[in-house]
């Protein structure tokens, strides 16, 4: 999750509505069907088009998925950004990045889907090589935070800190299967009920 890219120009005059329409049209698809079994006509047909109509918005669906990746990436690392240079505590720290993440998943739930299946193959290619910096950039900041934790006496000293990474990233970014936007509870109230079950476990307490 990156060093960000600089956003790209149209490749028509489209509006920026409109745009975003089609991008979030193709994010659907690629994240049902994936990357590969994903063509242009397919994403023309969601999007109610002729497959050469969309070549006026975009020049390939590498360059939608391009742009719906480094979309993705650049809000979330901009959330994070703001975390990590708050100077918040360990715990508040870990509080505050699930919290962001599942505005994230919220905001961009195809993309994180597209992002978990396709990322690793797709960050060998040089057009995407901003997704192994994003993912190197990441593990940084939650390692480093967890570390710090364990040094505060805040979190615990027996914490195996490679596997407490995993099981909150992992935990936390599945999310995307179930996730439905505008359902029952809102990202802030899950991070909240999230933070109590990993933080402050589920057993009563004497």
């Amino acid at each position: 999750m990156p060093q960000n890219k600089p956003p790209k120009k149209p490749a028509g005059t489209a509006s920026p509505d409109r745009r975003r329409e089609l991008l979030d049209t193709a994010a659907r698809v690629f994240a049902a069907q994936g990357y590969n079994a994903t063509t242009v006509r397919k994403i023309a047909d969601a999007a109610g088009m002729l497959a050469g109509s969309l070549y006026y918005h975009f020049d390939s669906k590498e360059s939608m998925l391009d742009e719906i990746l480094s979309t993705f990436l650049g809000e979330l690392w901009e959330g994070y950004d703001a975390v990590l240079a708050a100077g918040l505590g360990p715990r508040e720290t870990i509080e505050a990045l699930v919290t962001e993440s599942f505005r994230e998943i919220d905001r961009h739930r195809d993309a994180v889907a597209i992002y978990q299946r396709e990322s690793r193959h797709l960050a060998l290619q040089p057009r995407f090589g901003y997704l192994a910096d994003s993912r190197q950039k990441f593990e940084k900041a939650w390692l480093g935070t967890l570390e710090r934790g364990v040094a505060d006496r805040v979190f615990r000293a027996d914490l195996d800190i490679r596997l407490t990474y995993r099981y909150v990233r992992d935990t936390v970014w599945v999310a995307a299967s179930w996730y439905r936007p505008h359902g029952r509870h809102s990202p802030e109230e899950i991070a909240r009920q999230y933070l109590s079950m990993v933080l402050d476990g589920i057993a009563v307490r004497d």
